[in-house]
């Protein structure tokens, strides 16, 4: 039994070194080169059976180390062909921290591919003794083709809320309008219709922290001269998105791959939001007072359920929240609380340490509800004594009454002349 336990020691030890000897490259590699690979365009989309397409693939450093020796390849699966095996792999070079590179590969689709979405698997290399990795990008194929002569054009788009806020949910609908006046058009002497049909419609975010959720539209079916679809896609942005406008990318797919397009939404973010500012001096005479704030709205869209509530240690409030219901942007509102308090405070308006007040206001900006607050303000507590008001009441009798004898003197003097 102590043999085996001695020759169980020795094992568990090189077991523990070859472990550590291979995590090393591995924790090395997490802290060096990382790339993203990105599909930035097809062409034309969706890729044509029987036809070639051209595939833009981008790489990104992504990691803390610049990456030495680039390549990317692309290992095409039926119905994809390269239309050379030497080409299946490009050389990017050295790519620092935060660069980006481009290549194009062009690639055929098989005559007798079947129409549907198809994957393509791309792989990337950091440098030449690193090892490959690979990532699986969906591609669709095979649009039908009409002779319908319609035209689809971007007649409208509302997002709600208006303007996002940093963390919101929301919606952006688009209204797709075919733009023929006529139900037919003479080309060349051949009459065609001017249906539109609209296959697939996706929008797509450009900037990281802005998210499409949902199932992009598809086989949405004709529209007549002059007729009109409203799309709305389900769009969240982070809290870490900045203020700005940003585009997505709306991408139609319409009677044949020539009538395609790419069209850019914009979506605004804006984090400005609700405003409380003292009116009036903040401050509790003999333990009370009627405190006034305007209230306004900075944000560029409306807001609804706007309510403001105070808060102070050994304050009571009325009413304990002030509810101001929707607020247009720039709108000011001013509000009232009495406030009550049996704080101790200073003698003859020599007032004590202030009392820290907060406000906190609530809204919604659309479905979503937010709440920032404006803190540590001073709230002054004093006492007005009856002796000091007693004094100024004789002080002003006093005065009262020397100018009543000024007056009685001066004119005894002027009848006695």
């Amino acid at each position: 039994m102590t043999k085996m336990k001695n020759l169980t020691i020795p094992f568990v030890l090189s077991l523990l070194l070859i472990s550590s000897i291979f995590a090393a490259p591995a924790s090395a590699a997490v802290a060096g080169a990382n790339l993203k690979v990105t599909i930035i365009e097809i062409n034309p989309y969706p890729a044509q059976i029987g036809q070639y397409m051209d595939l833009t693939i981008q790489v990104e450093n992504v990691g803390r180390d610049r990456a030495d020796d680039v390549s990317i390849e692309v290992v095409p699966e039926y119905p994809f062909s390269l239309d050379s095996p030497t080409n299946a792999v490009q050389n990017v070079g050295a790519l620092a921290p935060e660069k980006v590179a481009s290549k194009e590969f062009h690639l055929f689709v098989d005559k007798n591919a079947q129409k549907g979405v198809r994957s393509i698997d791309i792989r990337t290399q950091a440098d030449r003794d690193s090892p490959w990795s690979k990532e699986t990008f969906d591609i669709r194929v095979g649009t039908e083709t009409f002779d319908s002569k319609g035209t689809v054009e971007l007649a409208e788009i509302v997002s709600d809320p208006g303007v996002f806020m940093p963390g919101d949910r929301g919606t952006v609908t688009v209204t797709l309008k075919n733009t023929a006046t006529a139900p037919t058009v003479t080309i060349d002497g051949e009459d065609f219709d001017t249906n539109a049909r609209i296959q697939a419609a996706t929008l797509v975010p450009l900037t990281d922290g802005i998210t499409v959720t949902g199932v992009p539209f598809s086989e949405m079916g004709l529209l007549g001269p002059g007729d009109s679809i409203d799309l709305t896609f389900n769009v969240e942005v982070s809290e870490e998105v900045r203020d700005g406008t940003y585009n997505l990318e709306l991408a139609l797919e319409g009677n044949s791959f020539d009538y395609n397009s790419r069209k850019n939404i914009p979506l605004d973010v804006d984090s400005s939001n609700v405003k409380v500012i003292p009116s009036k001096p903040l401050k509790l005479v003999n333990g009370e007072a009627t405190l006034e704030f305007d209230v306004a709205n900075t944000h560029p869209n409306e807001f609804s359920s706007v309510s403001i509530r105070p808060e102070a240690e050994g304050v009571e409030f009325y009413p304990l929240e002030y509810f101001i219901g929707p607020m247009d942007p720039d709108e000011l509102f001013t509000i009232e609380f009495d406030a009550v308090t049996d704080v101790p405070a200073g003698e003859n308006g020599d007032a004590l340490e202030p009392i820290n007040l907060t406000l906190s206001a609530s809204y919604s900006n659309g479905i979503n509800k937010h709440e920032n607050l404006v803190s540590n303000l001073p709230l002054r507590n004093v006492v007005e004594t009856q002796g000091s008001s007693s004094t100024s009441i004789i002080v002003a009798v006093m005065l009262v009454v020397l100018v009543a004898a000024g007056v009685l003197i001066y004119r005894k003097k002027k009848q006695s002349k």
